[in-house]
């Protein structure tokens, strides 16, 4: 098991450290117990966690509604609970 995420039942809880205004949206490399995320919005009233949960959404194959930020609103360092995943990137290993 990574040290980044954990399983909850069904549901996953990822510990990301981001990086926002980058030049694209991917997924880096595992720092310490988080995984580094670079996304292209700026973080400034929320627009760099809205873009962020979009982009979860899209990797995990899940609408928006199933990606809940748990912690970290305005830090770079957060933790995202997916719902149910339709889909586990590679860099998941099912529970």
């Amino acid at each position: 098991m990574n040290s980044f995420y954990e399983w909850h039942d069904n549901d996953i809880v990822l510990r990301l450290k981001v990086q926002p205004k980058s030049s694209k949206d991917e997924v880096c490399e595992v720092m310490g117990d988080c995984l580094k995320v670079r996304i292209t919005a700026p973080p400034i009233d929320g627009k760099a966690n809205q873009h962020l949960i979009k982009y979860l959404a899209k990797l995990f194959k899940v609408s928006k509604s199933r990606v809940t930020l748990i912690s970290g609103e305005s830090h770079r360092e957060k933790r995202f609970k997916i719902s149910a995943p339709g889909q586990l990137p590679e860099f998941i290993t099912p529970a």
